[in-house]
């Protein structure tokens, strides 16, 4: 039987299916990349929830396995060589799993470099630009009488959008009619910006067709539906 004890996380989060992918998360934009391509290539694994109410992310035994205190995180007891393997930040991971699986990352060198290329399109620009504004839009931002903030987040937001608008033109997905991890990493958060932080107004999604085609392309997918909520809240 696969032995993790040496590993501190397990001992706050207990494996009780070691022989699987241990993922560490929350059902955030972020957190949500890793358990939709768990679900998407069918990789056995053990959710555990890192509940942000009770700072679960701020304990010794988290920071062992992801030491910038951020969801998600894995530990893989069946690496590289047969060997376990930890790793937080959520690009990395996608990357790793399909190069695990052969799953959702193009073979041809050419179009891998493309893929990875939106996929640090998505963890540069996508991910950090939505999640200001959603700061400046929906939680403390709005006691701020200047907005001038809010309305810096607002312009790049809707230039990241129209960037994405362009490239799924007359695409299905990021890299055309092959789905991947650049999808995988960016429809969550995109879609966050209209539902959670309730932008979808205030950056114009009307005004983007393609991107919402592909959105509700994305949402429809069964693996895609299971995965946007686990780990389950508690």
């Amino acid at each position: 039987m696969t032995d993790l004890s040496r590993f501190p996380v397990t001992h706050k989060w207990p494996a009780q299916h070691p022989e699987r992918l241990q993922l560490y998360s929350l059902p955030t934009p972020n957190g949500v990349k890793v358990s939709i391509m768990l679900e998407e290539t069918g990789l056995p694994y053990e959710p555990h929830l890192v509940s942000f109410e009770t700072h679960d992310q701020m304990t010794p035994e988290f920071l062992s396995l992801s030491p910038n205190n951020k969801i998600p995180a894995i530990l893989d007891p069946n690496g590289p060589g047969g060997q376990p393997l930890a790793l937080f930040e959520s690009g990395a991971i996608l990357l790793y799993l399909a190069e695990k699986t052969g799953q959702f990352l193009p073979q041809d060198a050419a179009q891998r470099y493309e893929t990875i290329q939106w996929l640090m399109f998505q963890m540069g620009g996508i991910g950090p630009m939505f999640g200001q504004l959603g700061f400046f839009h929906r939680f403390a931002g709005k006691e701020y009488e200047d907005k001038r903030p809010r309305d810096r987040y607002v312009a790049e937001a809707k230039r990241l959008l129209a960037v994405l608008e362009q490239r799924l033109t007359n695409r299905d997905w990021l890299m055309g009619e092959a789905y991947t991890i650049a999808d995988i990493a960016t429809f969550p958060w995109v879609r966050n910006l209209i539902g959670f932080y309730e932008a979808g107004d205030l950056v114009g999604m009307r005004d983007f067709p393609n991107l919402n085609r592909a959105l509700a392309a994305f949402v429809a997918r069964p693996a895609v539906v299971r995965g946007l909520g686990i780990p389950a809240r508690s």
